[in-house]
């Protein structure tokens, strides 16, 4: 997606649970425009905080399926990333289970979210050496306390851009380590499950099968060409297709007019390039016919006249063709419904107050004759 400018969906999607970057739209501006079509409803809860562009984080190392710990967290619970907010630079972490929790309660439990900056990455467990009186090597959590990368390049393959990163630095120190890079891999994606089939499903078989036999004959100009069946030939390969002796029912040959497209570029400059080769050949003849007859006129006047005439006759043509395609559209059929709609209106209008009797009351004068 190229970057021209960001809409509002790229902030309600914001929350993302794909590792890869692929673009890096999250790195432009909120225009005021946009900040202002942020306050228009719409049937979906999103957040409206966006961080600044300068202070978001291009490419990111902490992605979803990642293990991680919080930093000022005492527990020093490792917590797996669910989903990432680029616009936000937020880690979507999954809610933590309480030991006297119900199993209401976990389905209702939220991902929580924290900053960027407060997360460390899990990188194992690493033998360390006993400490003092003791005989076995203690076995350690170790955190990535700073991270490098290499430089990201384009999978062209993949659509998406691709980078190492390692640990420069790890909390608590790995004596046999110090100093080196430690790569990190990046985590793999959860395999795609598949369901069993059913009774509902196609099988593998059926899928495989061949319903479609080419006709047994030539396509190419040096071959035979067929000949076009009859229309009643047609209806009785549809309708009896045992009795005839055709391998395959009688159909049209050549379909490439009728299922290309007619709203292409191609097509349509084609038609337009005919149009305006038409319009100058009846220019050409009006201006012809002027000249055969001058009439005491200059053959610049001659010529003169024909265009007026010949622009007059594409103005008429052109009202023709739009009243043919309003009528095509159902325009014209649309008016006389309307017509017969406003006639019949006014018609029971008529009707109403000829039969209207009115009661007699109190206050109520009858005309004398010759007064109306």
């Amino acid at each position: 997606m190229p970057l021209n400018r960001l809409y509002k969906w790229d902030i309600v999607n914001a929350v993302t649970r794909i590792p890869w970057t692929t673009n890096f739209r999250h790195l432009l501006p909120v225009t005021k425009s946009l900040r202002r079509r942020l306050n228009d409803p719409i049937p979906v809860l999103f957040s409206k905080k966006v961080a600044h562009h300068k202070d978001r984080i291009k490419y990111w190392n902490i992605v979803p399926g990642d293990q991680i710990r919080l930093l000022g967290d005492d527990m020093g619970l490792v917590q797996e990333v669910r989903a990432i907010n680029r616009l936000r630079n937020r880690v979507y972490v999954r809610g933590v289970q309480s030991q006297v929790e119900s199993e209401a309660d976990a389905q209702d439990r939220k991902n929580k979210n924290y900053h960027y900056s407060r997360c460390q990455l899990y990188l194992g467990e690493y033998e360390f050496p006993p400490k003092k009186g003791e005989v076995e090597p203690r076995s350690l959590p170790v955190f990535a306390k700073r991270i490098g990368a290499s430089a990201a390049v384009w999978n062209s393959f993949l659509h998406r851009y691709q980078w190492e990163r390692y640990a420069t630095a790890t909390i608590p120190v790995i004596p046999h380590l110090k100093g080196q890079r430690i790569p990190i891999p990046w985590p793999k994606p959860e395999p795609r499950v598949h369901l069993n089939p059913t009774s509902y499903d196609t099988t593998k078989e059926e899928v495989t099968k061949v319903t479609y036999k080419p006709p047994p004959f030539s396509p190419t100009l040096k071959g035979l060409i067929p000949r076009t069946p009859t229309e009643k030939e047609f209806l009785r390969s549809i309708y009896s297709p045992r009795s005839s002796s055709q391998t395959q029912p009688a159909l049209e040959r050549y379909l490439h007019k009728e299922f290309a497209n007619p709203h292409s570029r191609a097509k349509k400059l084609k038609r337009w390039q005919a149009a305006q080769a038409q319009k100058k050949a009846l220019l050409k003849e009006m201006i012809a016919e002027e000249l055969k007859a001058l009439n005491g006129r200059t053959t610049g006047e001659a010529k003169a006249e024909a265009t007026l005439k010949w622009r007059l006759r594409l103005d008429e043509d052109k009202k023709e063709l739009r009243k043919l395609r309003w009528q095509r559209r159902g325009g014209e059929a649309r008016l006389e419904r309307k017509f017969r709609r406003k006639a019949r209106k006014a018609e029971k209008q008529r009707a109403r107050l000829t039969a209207l009797v009115l009661k007699e009351a109190p206050n109520q004068v009858i005309p004398k004759d010759g007064v109306s």
